[in-house]
């Protein structure tokens, strides 16, 4: 490992599992202290074990970020501890149903935009003062493949994402002229539980495994990254 992220402080959101988990044990390796987000205990003391066993350091937030008011707690956490935060990766994401449009259930479309788009507008909101603060901040959103071309019964998660991407190309262009960069990332076919309830007849050996992409992430959380505003896709 290169040290790359020592001394640093990064907060990554889905990551009670899969590329969340992935890619905190990673920038552990590579010296960051680790926010670890999630909505349940148990997955994130899993990752925190990872990210023990991979020498680092991790403070543990249970938070559902649906709870938009709880995200702008978590923002004053940050300020009040650290008064800065240097990395933001939002993993989190929901699936919803594969339907038509014509039969999707209203609660069910309501709840993917929330997880998906709205919860990553309020994290904006809440820490990019914080990421301002940095000299170097990077910010990282996870999109996907199902965010461009034509997707039938993708539904909320197809529109959600391409919706994201917007946010975030809006969000580059905001911070253009500051030490922030902000880009995309598409994990591409991955070893996940989503995954595997997208499709489920599919052979996951096939895939590539959330350890094998996180380091996608870490080049665009370098501090000599130039990237912005930009969709990269993880390549395995």
């Amino acid at each position: 490992m290169t040290g790359l992220l020592q001394g640093r402080i990064a907060l990554v959101t889905g990551a009670s599992r899969g590329i969340g988990a992935a890619v905190a044990e990673l920038f552990a390796r590579e010296g960051a202290h680790l926010i670890l987000v999630a909505r349940t205990v148990g997955g994130l003391e899993e990752t925190d074990d990872r990210v023990r066993a991979a020498g680092g350091e991790a403070t543990l937030v249970p938070l559902d970020l649906t709870e938009f008011e709880a995200i702008n707690r978590l923002g004053a956490s940050i300020h009040e501890r650290w008064g800065k935060l240097d990395v933001m990766v939002a993993n989190h994401g929901a699936l919803g149903v594969l339907s038509p449009m014509a039969h999707y259930d209203p609660k069910l479309w309501d709840e993917v935009m929330a997880v998906n788009l709205t919860a990553c507008q309020r994290l904006v909101r809440s820490l990019d003062p914080l990421l301002r603060q940095s000299d170097a901040g990077r910010a990282i959103f996870v999109t996907s493949g199902a965010a461009v071309g034509e997707r039938p019964n993708w539904g909320a998660y197809a529109v959600s994402k391409a919706a994201l991407e917007a946010m975030v190309r809006a969000y580059a262009g905001e911070t253009r002229r500051t030490n922030l960069r902000v880009n995309l990332l598409n994990p591409g076919a991955t070893r996940t539980g989503m995954r595997a309830a997208a499709f489920p007849g599919e052979d996951p050996m096939t895939l590539k495994t959330p350890e094998e992409i996180a380091p996608a992430f870490l080049g665009l959380t370098s501090p000599a990254c130039v990237a912005h505003g930009e969709r990269v896709d993880a390549q395995g």
